[in-house]
């Protein structure tokens, strides 16, 4: 029964048009210029009423907005775009229009507000009540003029009265009564609807007499100010009053305000009216009424059906074209990116290829240089040692033959042998030398000269054991490996010979696909890590590293000394 407070929103949005209306744009774009021209047709089309075309220009207009990014004109056309949907019904479809333009209107306070409000009224016609409530006190909120802010105040009251709070209704009428604002000039009517509403609280309450003086009071000042518009409401308040009261005079009432909704065209306004006439059943018409009611709102459901798919299909065919243009336009900017991209990846490639190329040399030029540095530094340790030997081995030696010839009368025989004797065993020393650093036999006799070298250093006290050396193809092996492996050998023979005086020795032969491997054992004496003599050690590593093997040893003093060689193939 309650008159929706949607009409006086409607005005206040068309007050708000008309200032954005006012927003100026320089006429040197010719998407701008096409855009502000459909959106001046839509709002012309909008103040006649012509709710499907000014839509659909307002959805036009819409598109180009976006392409210039003015967000202003956007959050502006979107709201114009809700009322309209909800002028026909379609409260679902206002509440996401609406929604929409929430990510357009962050600075304009009065924008905010009527979103809300929008969203008030939509939630407040589909019985979604608390919610129409918080959106109404968001929108009064947001309102800076104190005359605009009574607006959905005054919708929240017409809200309470829906709910049956009518103290809470009665209460905030009060209060916007009581404001200064309304006694001025040229809020009459203003003042009229809020009285109206009060009186129709306090009639719902119960106190008929206090509600009834003011509707009659709102009816007066409405008929004086000629709010046509107005005065339906203020018929179907009385109609609803005098239903237990005089049915004749709530039927002449009801039929006021039918005769006045038909003359403005106000479709919900009628029903309500011929639901009164209906409910009232006092005369002869009433099954003319029931007819007219079906035919009336079958027609509006109906027309407000077609309205909202025909806002749908709008809608949704301007999602379709605009997606399809952004498809070919990101199709467009996808080749031409791909494009590009081919492009730097052969930019790229070359680079790439270039530093490698330079990577690569660099390396060869770098490992090249180390595996001389290391054959440098093992050929200088072999001649050190050498030289250490001749000095420490052979010269001490020679020195006490010549100093025993210079002493000795080397006439008598025994001292001639004798001589002769010392001289023999330093002849036999230095071909110990020679056969340590001669050269070594790389091709089909290899391993035979391994066994050779190293059954050199069998003797009574001590046993050497060779084992699996003919199972690696050491025909596949590089010559450089094979020198490297039999010098390490020798040198592992050396040092048992020289420090660990071990009585058995085995030598293991091992390999697979990628590497040899070499297991030295013997039961020596061993030694302490910490301790162990390191140069003979050393001059292995460095042969071993040369060919890019690796050299473990592991001992403890009287337990032995072991090597583990691997040498990749």
């Amino acid at each position: 029964m309650l008159r929706s407070p949607f009409f006086y929103f409607i005005i206040l949005l068309f007050l708000l048009a008309c200032k954005d209306k006012k927003i100026n744009h320089t006429k040197t774009d010719p998407i701008r210029d096409e855009a502000f021209r459909i959106r001046d047709k839509a709002i012309e089309d909008h103040s006649k009423q012509n709710f499907n075309i000014a839509f659909d220009e307002y959805n036009k207009s819409k598109l180009l907005f976006e392409k210039l990014k003015d967000s202003a004109n956007i959050g502006y056309i979107l709201i114009q775009m809700a009322t309209i949907q909800q002028v026909n019904g379609d409260y679902y479809g206002s509440k996401e229009t609406v929604t929409e333009a929430l990510l357009y209107v962050t600075k304009r306070n009065e924008d905010k507000a009527a979103i809300k409000n929008i969203l008030g009224i939509a939630d407040k016609e589909l019985s979604l009540y608390d919610d129409a409530i918080h959106y109404y006190k968001e929108a009064a909120n947001e309102f800076k003029d104190p005359l605009i802010k009574q607006f959905p105040l005054s919708n929240i009251a017409a809200v309470y009265i829906q709910q049956k709070k009518y103290d809470n209704a009665i209460n905030l009428l009060e209060s916007l009564l009581s404001k200064k604002l309304l006694k001025e000039k040229g809020q009459e009517v203003n003042e009229s609807r809020l009285r109206d509403n009060l009186g129709y609280a306090y009639f719902k309450k119960g106190m008929d007499e206090k509600g009834f003086g003011l509707m009659r009071d709102a009816l007066q000042t409405r008929t004086e100010f000629k709010d046509t518009y107005g005065s339906i409401e203020s018929h179907l308040h009385l109609a609803d009053y005098y239903a237990k009261k005089d049915i004749q005079t709530s039927d002449k009432n009801a039929l006021a305000a039918y005769n006045t909704a038909t003359k403005l065209n106000s479709v919900d306004e009628r029903l309500e009216a011929l639901q009164i006439l209906i409910s009232n059943n006092n005369s002869n018409q009433t099954g003319k009424y029931v007819q007219r009611y079906f035919t009336l709102n079958d027609s509006l459901i109906k027309v407000r059906n077609n309205f909202k798919n025909k806002f749908a299909k709008i809608k949704y065919d301007a999602k379709k074209e605009k997606d399809e243009n952004a498809k070919l336009r990101l199709e467009k900017a996808e080749n031409e990116l791909s494009l590009q991209k081919a492009t730097y990846l052969r930019i790229g490639f070359v680079i790439v290829f270039i530093f490698l190329v330079i990577l690569i040399a660099i390396l060869i030029r770098y490992y090249k240089n180390k595996n001389k540095a290391i054959e440098f530094k093992t050929s200088y340790n072999t001649e050190a040692r050498i030289a250490k030997k001749i000095h420490d081995e052979l010269a001490n030696d020679v020195y006490h033959v010549i100093a025993f010839a210079e002493s000795q009368t080397l006439s008598q025989e025994n001292t001639k042998e004798n001589l002769l004797q010392k001289l023999d065993d330093i002849y036999g020393r230095v071909r110990g030398f020679s056969k340590e650093n001669n050269k070594i036999d790389t091709g089909i006799n290899f391993t035979s000269s391994i066994k050779e070298m190293l059954s050199t250093y069998n003797a009574n006290e001590r046993n050497i054991m060779v084992t699996n050396l003919e199972d690696v193809n050491w025909e596949t092996i590089d010559d450089v490996k094979k020198i490297t492996i039999s010098r390490v050998l020798q040198e592992l023979m050396v040092n048992m010979k020289k420090h660990s005086k071990a009585t058995l020795v085995v030598i293991k032969f091992e390999n697979d696909k990628k590497s040899i491997l070499i297991n030295y054992t013997d039961n020596g004496k061993g030694c302490d890590k910490t301790t162990m003599v390191k140069n003979g050690l050393k001059n292995m590593e460095s042969r071993i590293q040369a060919v890019k093997g690796t050299i473990n040893f592991e001992t403890e003093p009287d337990k032995g000394f072991k090597a583990k060689i691997s040498i990749p193939k």
